[in-house]
C-alpha cells in the first residue's frame, strides 16, 4: 500500500495575487489540481517496486563506507598518486640535531621554591659511629646486663583455686511444655499413614504432559467439580424445603390458634366442681377402720419381702456391671495392643502415603477446617510447549503450609488480618459541677 507523505517545499503562506477566489466552482474539491500529489504517489510506487522507500530504508543499505580505496586510481593517474602527502613527509622527517633532554640541567638555577630534602650519605662511617665501634671492640658497653640467680620458681608456686560461681537456674517452673510435644503428630489422612513433606508430582502435573496422564487427571478434577456442584445444589434444595416446611408449620399453628379462640366463644363451658343438672355429689368412700395385729404382721412381711427382692435385683445389676467393665477393659487393652503393633509395622516398613492420597479423616484437629488445595490444572487450550510461555500455577508457601497441616505438625488457625485494638470510652469529667460559694 503506498505511503502518503507531506509535500516537500516552501512552508511560507502563498502570495495574495497567486491565491484564486474560493467562491466559484473552480474552488470545489473535485476541481482542485492534484497533479503534484499524483506525481508524488507515482514516484513513491516506483521506489517501492525498486526495493523500498528511500526515506524509510536504513543508512547501511543506502551508503557504504570505503576503507580500502579504488585500486584502479594509481594506474590511471600515476603522477598524482605517486606523490606523498605533506603530512606523511613531516612525520617521516628525521633531523640530525638531537632532541633536548627532558631531565633538569645542572646549570639551571631556576627552582620551584620547594627545598630539597637532605638525605644522609651512606658511603662513609661517621666519627661518632667509629668511636662507638672502637669501644665495643675494647669491651666497653654502654648498657650491660647483670646476670643474677632467679629467686622466683614458676613451677613451685601454688595456684589458688578460683571460687566456683553457682549456676543460676533462670527457668520458669510455671511454664512447662505441653504433653503433646512428646507425642508423634497425628496424620489427617483417612489411612493414618504419614504423608511426605514434599509429595512427588505425577505425570499430569507436567507442563507438557502425556495425553493419557493429562486425560486421567483432567477427568478426575472434572468429576470432583461435578460432585461438589451436585452437593451444593442438594444443600440449597434441602434449605429451601426446610424453609417451606417452617413456613407451612407456622401457618398451621396460626390457623389452629385462631380455631381455638373461636371455640372458646362458641362452645358452652361448665363450671368447675359443679354439674349442669345441679345433682348433689354422693360420698361413697368407706371410712377406714382399725387394723388388727394379724393384718399388721402380714403387711410387715410383705414389705420385707419387697425390700429383699429389690436388694437382690440391685446386687444382680451391680455384678453384671462389674462383668461388663472387665470385658470392656479387656477389649480396650486388646485394641490398644493391636494399634501399637500396627504403628510398629508401619514404622518398620517405612511406608508412607501415596502422593495423590488426599482422602482425609472425618474428624480433623482443631475447630477450623483444613483449607482446600488449589486447583493446579490448565485447560487443553492453555497448554504451552515452551517454558518461556509457561505461567506458574499454585503457590509454594501455601503448599508447604497445607503439608504441615495434613501431617499434623501444626493446627489449622483462622487468619487474623489486623490486630485487635483496645476499645476506648470518652467521658467528661464532672468537676465543673463542684462549686463553692
Amino acid at each position: 500500500m503506498p505511503v502518503i507523505q507531506p509535500l516537500k517545499g516552501s512552508t511560507d503562506a502563498p502570495a495574495t495575487y497567486k491565491q484564486p477566489s474560493r467562491k466559484g466552482k473552480k474552488a470545489w474539491r473535485k476541481n482542485v489540481d492534484v497533479t503534484e500529489v499524483e506525481k508524488g504517489l507515482e514516484e513513491l510506487n516506483e521506489e517501492i517496486i525498486k526495493g523500498g522507500v528511500l526515506a524509510e530504508r536504513p543508512s547501511d543499505e543506502l551508503f557504504v563506507l570505503d576503507t580500502v580505496g579504488d585500486v584502479a586510481l594509481p594506474k590511471k593517474f600515476p603522477k598524482h598518486t605517486s606523490k606523498r602527502l605533506k603530512a606523511d613527509e613531516i612525520i617521516a622527517a628525521r633531523s640530525a640535531v638531537p632532541a633536548p633532554p627532558s631531565r633538569k640541567r645542572p646549570g639551571d638555577k631556576t627552582t620551584d621554591g620547594i627545598l630539597p630534602e637532605k638525605r644522609p650519605r651512606r658511603e662513609y662511617v661517621t666519627h661518632k659511629e667509629l668511636n662507638r665501634l672502637r669501644k665495643v671492640a675494647d669491651g666497653v658497653h654502654e648498657t650491660t646486663v647483670e646476670v643474677a640467680d632467679a629467686t622466683y620458681d614458676p613451677w613451685g608456686a601454688v595456684v589458688k583455686p578460683e571460687p566456683e560461681v553457682p549456676i543460676e537456674d533462670k527457668r520458669n517452673e510455671k511454664k512447662k511444655a505441653p504433653k503433646s510435644f512428646s507425642k508423634k503428630p497425628v496424620s489427617l489422612l483417612a489411612s493414618g499413614k504419614a504423608p511426605k513433606a514434599v509429595p512427588k508430582p505425577t505425570g499430569g502435573y507436567s507442563y507438557n504432559p502425556a495425553f493419557t496422564d493429562y486425560e486421567a487427571r483432567y477427568t478426575e478434577e472434572s468429576n470432583k467439580a461435578v460432585e461438589a456442584e451436585r452437593k451444593r445444589l442438594q444443600e440449597e434444595e434441602a434449605e429451601r424445603l426446610k424453609k417451606e416446611a417452617a413456613a407451612r408449620s407456622a401457618a398451621e399453628a396460626e390457623a389452629a390458634e385462631a380455631r381455638a379462640e373461636l371455640s372458646e366463644w362458641d362452645e358452652d363451658s361448665e363450671w368447675e366442681g359443679f354439674q349442669s343438672g345441679g345433682e348433689e355429689l354422693k360420698v361413697s368412700a368407706k371410712r377406714p377402720g382399725r387394723k388388727s395385729i394379724a393384718q399388721r404382721n402380714r403387711i410387715q412381711r410383705r414389705k420385707e419381702e419387697e425390700r429383699r427382692k429389690k436388694h437382690e435385683a440391685k446386687t444382680k445389676i451391680r455384678k453384671a456391671q462389674l462383668e461388663e467393665i472387665k470385658r470392656i477393659a479387656k477389649e480396650v487393652s486388646e485394641r490398644e495392643l493391636e494399634r501399637k503393633l500396627a504403628v510398629a509395622n508401619i514404622e518398620d516398613s517405612e511406608s508412607s502415603a501415596d502422593d495423590n492420597d488426599e482422602v482425609l479423616r472425618r474428624r480433623q484437629l482443631g475447630r477450623m477446617k483444613l483449607p482446600e488445595k488449589d486447583l493446579e490444572l490448565v485447560l487443553p487450550d492453555e497448554l504451552q510447549d515452551s517454558l518461556r510461555r509457561l505461567k506458574p500455577e499454585g503457590n509454594l508457601l501455601k503448599d508447604r503450609y497445607r503439608s504441615l497441616l495434613v501431617r499434623g505438625r501444626v493446627e489449622a488457625r483462622r487468619r487474623i488480618p489486623f490486630k485487635k485494638q483496645a476499645k476506648t470510652k470518652l467521658t467528661e469529667k464532672w468537676a465543673y459541677k463542684d462549686f463553692s460559694i
